[in-house]
């Protein structure tokens, strides 16, 4: 684990490559929300990026966030689901989550409705932009029959995705520019806003932002190597 001094600094360095990247965006300073993607990190090292200002922690499993959650005590913490929500933790993400990042069927979406019916639980809906077998998300047409399908039982806020691996930030773009067509598509087609767009990580956060990125998920870059 890096010192909590370490830290601070690359939390630091991060914010600052988000701000350089929001203006030349031309959009407002306070429009793209930083979430530490915290998967394996030890809760001192989220206490340490907590202590430097970060509010938004991002969690691929629903027990280790709780152990987290529990370790980490009354800290004024947000906590994310970046990752595959299974249908039976449904009751353990709805305690622990502010934002559930990764809905992909109707079933999870009227589980989460039974165990948190007013206000509905804010989601995204996680698209697969790649057809990667090896990855959770529908396929983008799909994605208008799920949306108007769970609309009455979640809070649909907009969409999210994880493209393929490569060895360049700016390969990831085209994906980042499809999945922003594709929210502005779907919400002409079902009058909800979908204003959260959450893609971009560690290697290619600055080319989501250019892109139109709301959230971006970024780990290594503040916490080091896991």
């Amino acid at each position: 684990m890096l010192t909590a001094r370490e830290i601070g600094d690359r939390l630091e360095q991060v914010r600052g490559r988000i701000a350089d990247a929001v203006r030349l965006a031309g959009r407002e300073s306070e429009s793209v929300r930083l979430v530490l993607a915290s998967k394996t990190q030890p809760p001192a090292a989220i206490a340490a990026a907590f202590t430097a200002g970060a509010r938004d922690f991002g969690e691929n499993y629903v027990q280790e966030a709780l152990s987290k959650r529990f370790a980490l005590g009354q800290r004024d913490l947000r906590w994310h689901l970046i990752g595959h929500l299974q249908t039976n933790k449904a009751r353990a993400a709805v305690e622990t989550f502010t934002l559930i990042q990764t809905l992909d069927n109707q079933r999870l979406a009227a589980a989460l409705f039974r165990l948190h019916p007013s206000p509905p639980m804010p989601v995204l809906v996680e698209i697969n932009l790649a057809g990667e077998t090896s990855k959770s998300g529908i396929e983008p047409h799909s994605a208008e029959a799920l949306i108007n399908a769970v609309r009455d039982q979640v809070n649909v806020q907009g969409l999210m995705t994880i493209p393929p691996v490569t060895a360049a930030s700016e390969a990831a773009r085209r994906f980042f520019t499809e999945l922003r067509k594709l929210r502005d598509r779907l919400a002409a087609a079902t009058g909800l806003a979908l204003s959260q767009l959450s893609m971009g990580m560690t290697d290619d956060f600055v080319v989501a932002i250019l892109e139109g990125a709301t959230i971006v998920r970024v780990g290594r870059a503040v916490f080091g190597e896991r």
